[in-house]
């Protein structure tokens, strides 16, 4: 079987039978990165019953085997037997392109993209996207070529005394920049809002037995050891454990390395005429004095990469995601130290609602049925609830920093009822997977339209 990207509603699919409809499994964590790179994903299917032995999976009444092409719609939540006919959106259709030029004159919100590598920065301008709303640096340890960071990651995560981790960062470092020079490079001009490392630590830990016995023999440990170590990395809740700032704060060498690599690539693209701006951002803050920790680390190598490079300054800003409840709360504060906030909307829905959005598919669609909630969450964002933290944040915000600039990053920035409700509470710009900017450029016109009709 073959995943397609999004087929166009053409004569073909609308003679096509759908074969089965997961809605509840469109917006978890894994459909949402396989949204950022231009696959379909549908998840939480649990009518579909596989036959691993037969090479088979049979779904009402059907059976289909191992070879057979189905196409997916990932934004209805559809799969349909056959190969129906695609088209490349950004190549072939020029109507589009010419369409899209004239929701530019009438937006106001700017519009950016999530982008992994500079591939999908490159894809993103295909569409017209104005900067990177969000660059996650650990993505670069996964897919091609991630074997090498990935290993050096992991002796990272593993060392246990600072002259191992300092050897396994300095390994990790040439990667680091290099990911973000050539991502900055393509949006040249343009912002690009890199997040520093920001992932759940034990999630990288090789389950292998030769990897992790390479990664033993390379740190000079015994088996045992390494085991150890391994499940002191354990988390009971990982996705608010040690993870995104607090890893900087406990290690600072590590926030020092990326903010390296983000200033010396910065630099390095100065001296070759281009123009760098990057926006270093510190992820799952809930107080000032976590990014007064980190705004230290940066002034300091800052002012170093200024002297090394022979330069007089390099345009950046410092800033934070905001997606803990109590930072929306106290935000005038870190206004005091962030120049900009963007509003993690996926894990702001996560703990606000206290739902994981791995597993919302098991009772999601009862409360769909049933009333109890107007729609998925995590796929448009709660104006009555999530919707008043993100209008606190602003406002406390802004009052706490003149000229703040405030944009969201998660997946609600390519929802257009999301997209709506970011024009009308005055954010600067939204940000989504590089194959939604389209829709958020349409979604970003009709609400400056919809405004003026009201008025």
């Amino acid at each position: 079987m073959r995943e397609e990207t999004n087929p166009e509603d053409v004569e073909g699919m609308r003679a096509a039978e759908a074969i089965l409809t997961a809605r509840g499994g469109m917006t978890s964590h894994a459909a949402l990165v396989a949204r950022g790179w231009g696959k379909c994903c549908i998840v939480g299917c649990s009518a579909i019953h596989v036959d691993l032995a037969g090479k088979k999976l049979n779904i009402d009444g059907k059976t289909l085997k191992e070879g057979d092409f189905i196409t997916l719609n990932g934004t209805k939540g559809n799969a349909y037997e056959g190969q129906l006919p695609m088209m490349d959106a950004t190549k072939e259709n020029s109507m589009l392109m010419e369409f899209l030029k004239i929701c530019d004159t009438i937006k106001k919100l700017g519009i950016r993209t999530n982008a992994d590598t500079p591939e999908d920065a490159a894809k993103a301008r295909q569409f017209g996207a104005e900067g990177i709303g969000l660059f996650r640096t650990e993505h670069m340890f996964y897919g091609k070529g991630s074997d090498e960071p990935l290993f050096l990651l992991r002796k990272m995560i593993i060392s246990n005394t600072p002259d191992e981790r300092k050897k396994a960062i300095e390994g990790l470092f040439p990667y680091v920049k290099k990911d973000i020079k050539g991502t900055i490079a393509a949006m040249d001009g343009f912002p690009v809002v890199i997040r520093l490392l920001d992932p759940p630590l034990h999630e990288f830990v090789p389950r292998e037995q030769a990897k992790l016995e390479e990664l033993a023999k390379e740190l000079n440990i015994s088996m045992e050891e390494l085991s150890r170590r391994a499940e002191n990395l354990h988390e009971s809740n990982p996705m608010m454990g040690h993870r995104g700032v607090r890893l900087g704060v406990t290690y600072p060498e590590v926030s020092a390395m990326q903010i390296r690599a983000i200033f010396e690539a910065s630099a390095e693209l100065i001296k070759e005429g281009k123009k760098p701006y990057p926006e270093i951002m510190i992820p799952v803050v809930c107080d000032v004095k976590e990014l007064e920790d980190q705004l230290v680390i940066a002034k300091q190598i800052y002012a170093e990469v200024l002297l090394k490079y022979g330069i007089k300054a390099i345009k950046h800003m410092f800033g934070t995601m905001i997606e803990i409840p109590r930072a929306t709360l106290v935000a005038d504060k870190l206004a005091a130290v962030a120049q900009f906030f963007s509003f993690g909307t996926n894990d702001l829905t996560q703990m606000g609602f206290g739902f994981s959005r791995d597993d919302i598919g098991g009772f999601l669609p009862e409360y769909l049925k049933k009333g109890i909630l107007p729609e998925d969450p995590f796929q448009s964002i709660d104006q009555e609830g999530i919707g008043e933290l993100i209008k606190i944040g602003i406002e406390r915000g802004r009052k706490g920093r003149k000229g703040l600039e405030v944009g969201i990053c998660g997946e609600h920035g390519g929802d257009p009822r999301s997209v709506e409700f970011c024009h009308k509470i005055g954010m600067d710009y939204v940000s989504c997977s590089p194959f939604r900017v389209p829709i958020a450029k349409l979604a970003a016109a009709q609400a400056v339209l919809k405004e003026k009709k009201k008025k």
